[in-house]
């Protein structure tokens, strides 16, 4: 049974929503720390709703945060435990988006996804394997985990966008490549975007890339 995940939320009066966007945090951290990007994205993104999960479990590496699955190479964790954590965070987020997408009247075709560092690796394997695609997933500093298996278990194709800075030292720069070539092999609709000079976290070329393909996606104006 799926663990029900506290998250925050701001934007457009719950009913009054057009469009949702779901941040999807990274390895220690909280959906507080995404929550705060709906401040700058709100006038760019009308009538939306923005939410930002907590991971269900806290963090092994930082008590004060959260975590979707253990990282073995940070927290000494097994193989098996980060795949069966994973496994079990997949249901609860899943869990999560249905009963967001319930709760706000909408379709699943007007959530935009946007994780960041473990937070990309959740929704860049989440998002295909769902029966109904969404309107896209934007994946800030992560990479994409299993993807031998993608193209067998790929249900829908939303579009990809990738942004990563080209001096991160968390998660390597490389791992923008890996992921959007096996998207593209996979016939993703896939964009990517280096964030030059950007260390492992998000900055402001690559949130004004973000919100390009968003509106775009959304069918929102442009503007």
């Amino acid at each position: 049974m799926a663990r029900e995940l506290n998250s925050g939320r701001k934007g457009a009066a719950q009913g009054t929503a057009k469009q949702v966007v779901v941040f999807v945090h990274g390895y220690g951290a909280d959906g507080n720390d995404l929550l705060g990007l709906a401040d700058p994205l709100m006038p760019h993104l009308p009538d939306t709703a923005f939410y930002a999960p907590d991971a269900p479990e806290r963090c092994t590496g930082n008590p004060m945060g959260y975590q979707w699955f253990p990282i073995p190479w940070l927290d000494g964790s097994s193989e098996t435990a980060a795949r069966e954590g994973m496994a079990a965070s997949v249901e609860d987020l899943n869990a999560f988006l249905d009963k967001v997408l319930a709760d706000e009247g909408l379709t699943p075709d007007r959530l935009m996804l946007v994780g960041f560092s473990q937070g990309t690796m959740m929704s860049l394997h989440i998002a295909p394997r769902r029966s109904e695609p969404f309107a896209g997933v934007v994946g800030f500093s992560g990479r994409l985990v299993e993807p031998e298996s993608l193209a067998t278990e790929a249900r829908v194709k939303p579009p990809v966008l990738l942004l990563h800075g080209d001096q991160d030292d968390v998660v390597p720069f490389a791992s923008l490549k890996e992921a959007a070539d096996t998207l593209v092999a996979a016939e993703f609709e896939t964009y990517a975007f280096v964030m030059k000079g950007t260390g492992h976290g998000i900055a402001p070329d690559g949130l004004g890339q973000a919100v390009g393909f968003m509106r775009m996606k959304l069918g929102l104006e442009p503007g």
